[in-house]
C-alpha cells in the first residue's frame, strides 16, 4: 500500500451519527423506526433534538451532542476526525437554506476526507444499512496526514 495512506478499521458494531434538519426530522424518525433492529446493533450519536427524538422513539441509547447550529455539527465532525464516528446518516433539507450552512459544508468535507460512508437521504441510508459491510469489519483507506505534513516540512527545510 502507498506509504501516504493508513488503514482505519471499523468494527462490526459501527458508530453511527444521526442528523436531520428540522424539515427532515419526521423522515429520519420514520426511517429509524423502520430500521430499529439494525440500528440497535450499533452505537448511535446525534445532534440535539434529533438525538432526543430518536432515543425516545426507539428506546435506544444515543449519545447526544449540541444542536447543529449551536456546534453539534462541529462536534460530530471532530469525532469523525478522531476516528470515533465511522458512519453518518444526515437527512438534510436541500430546499431550505440553513443559518449554519458553513458548518454543514465543513461536516460533509470532514466525512469525505476521512472516507466514512454518508447517506443524505432515505434511499442511500437504506442501501448503506443493508450493505454486507454493516455486519463485518471494514477498513477505510485515508491519507496519513502526519506523513503528509512531515513531507511538507522537509520540503520547506530544504529551501
Amino acid at each position: 500500500m502507498d506509504k501516504k495512506y493508513s488503514m482505519i478499521k471499523m468494527d462490526k458494531n459501527k458508530h453511527i451519527a444521526l442528523i436531520a434538519h428540522d424539515n427532515m426530522k419526521d423522515d429520519i424518525l420514520e426511517w429509524a423506526k423502520e430500521n430499529r433492529d439494525k440500528l440497535s446493533k450499533h452505537f448511535l450519536y446525534g445532534t440535539g433534538t434529533t438525538a432526543a427524538l430518536i432515543s425516545q422513539a426507539l428506546d435506544l441509547p444515543i449519545k447526544a451532542f449540541k444542536s447543529g447550529p449551536l456546534g453539534g455539527d462541529q462536534q460530530i465532525g471532530a469525532r469523525i476526525a478522531e476516528g470515533i464516528i465511522d458512519f453518518m446518516i444526515f437527512f438534510w433539507d436541500p430546499l431550505e437554506a440553513q443559518p449554519h450552512d458553513p458548518d454543514i459544508k465543513a461536516l460533509l468535507r470532514i466525512a469525505a476526507l476521512y472516507d466514512i460512508p454518508v447517506a443524505t437521504n432515505r434511499a442511500t441510508a437504506d442501501f448503506l444499512l443493508s450493505s454486507q459491510y454493516m455486519e463485518e469489519e471494514y477498513y477505510r483507506k485515508i491519507l496519513d496526514f502526519s506523513k503528509s505534513i512531515d513531507a511538507r516540512k522537509s520540503q520547506f527545510l530544504k529551501k
